[in-house]
């Protein structure tokens, strides 16, 4: 339900945005959305008006060129692009940077190129420091909650106000999430899956902020996704048991699925890369099109800026509801995505642990 109406406002914002576009030639709708589900080497704050720089916060450049190693400050590059496409670094740069540049069009838009061709770039980008912000919040968060039970006995009140929120999540995902999902033995994995479902959830509300040190878009960011998916399979594949790979390989089907043509084995087999494949499609798609939609929301003040006064204020009054509505439900989306992702995880691991009945 969540994706199908999601589905419908994509397409009714994709409308009214052709409708509008021809008489808000000042304004694109498009690069807005682009510029906040996209990564950059910057921060981008707010602009400043026409012929003025842009308030951004600067971020570490580690690149490795032509001539070597570089760790710089992204303000040395231009805010503004040239004619071919490309942010130089400023004129007042050391002479070994001078080739270097920010590609803002073509196949390398949003990399640092060298001569045209992209450099090796370890760079600390918006969603790097985005993450960063969330790890340490994640970690005050959990010491401060360990600490307050270090203090305290087992014979102590049930804690309350933030200690007691924390609990309660974390009672929750052990009780209903990881423990059906593992079954037996489910201790083992409990750090892992409550880091996956604290890590995303704390990612998916700073992702909700508009400025820093929230706004940034990590799990809508496919590299992310990829590497916690990717975590997940090798765990899974590291505790699966004979059973598990017996049923792989050799299946409980008829002899002819199996052998000479190894129909069933082969399915199962592209089975163990599908699971984590549709576990990082499913948390970055759904983020990306919730920030997506939130943004295009609001640009339809600015679509319909050189319309009748009516019409401005009809819109303006209908996008802002939208958009508190569109919010209200991104937050309940930043609870299912890491609820789901969790209980997938959990359900995948208990797979390649179960055991026959008749043990």
């Amino acid at each position: 339900m969540n994706c199908a109406l999601k589905k419908v406002l994509c397409l009714a914002l994709l409308l009214l945005a052709m409708t509008l576009a021809a008489k808000a030639d000042d304004f694109s709708a498009k690069e807005v959305v682009l510029e906040h589900i996209k990564d950059s080497h910057e921060w981008h704050i707010t602009d400043l008006g026409e012929g003025r720089d842009p308030l951004v916060i600067p971020l570490p450049v580690i690149v490795k060129s032509s001539t070597g190693w570089h760790v710089f400050c992204s303000s040395r590059f231009e805010h503004h692009a040239d004619a071919s496409g490309l942010r130089h670094v400023k004129a007042d740069a050391p002479a070994d940077l001078r080739g270097l540049a920010i590609a803002t069009e073509g196949e390398h838009a949003g990399k640092i190129v060298e001569n045209g061709e992209p450099v090796l770039d370890f760079s600390v980008t918006k969603t790097v420091a985005v993450m960063f912000i969330n790890v340490i919040l994640l970690l005050c968060i959990v010491l401060g909650c360990a600490r307050w039970y270090k203090k305290r006995k087992a014979s102590d009140a049930a804690p309350g106000g933030f200690v007691g929120f924390i609990e309660m999540l974390v009672m929750y995902v052990v009780d209903e999430i990881i423990k059906p999902g593992v079954g037996k033995g489910y201790e083992k994995y409990t750090p892992y899956l409550l880091t996956c479902f604290f890590f995303i959830f704390t990612c998916n509300v700073m992702g909700l902020m508009p400025f820093p040190p929230g706004s940034g878009n990590v799990t809508g960011n496919i590299a992310v996704t990829f590497f916690l998916a990717l975590c997940t399979f090798i765990i899974v594949q590291f505790s699966g048991n004979k059973h598990y790979w017996k049923d792989i390989f050799w299946p409980d089907v008829p002899t002819w699925l199996k052998c000479p043509a190894p129909i069933i084995p082969v399915i199962e087999f592209v089975g163990i890369f599908t699971k984590p494949f549709a576990l990082m499609i499913r948390l970055f798609a759904n983020m990306m099109a919730g920030h997506a939609i939130a943004v295009a929301i609001t640009c339809i003040i600015f679509l319909v800026a050189s319309q009748a006064v009516a019409v401005q204020l009809s819109m303006s009054a209908l996008s802002v509801l939208m958009s508190v509505f569109m919010m209200c439900l991104e937050c309940l989306v930043c609870f299912i995505q890491a609820m789901v992702f969790t209980m997938l995880s959990a359900v995948f691991i208990g797979l390649a642990r179960v055991e026959p009945a008749h043990e």
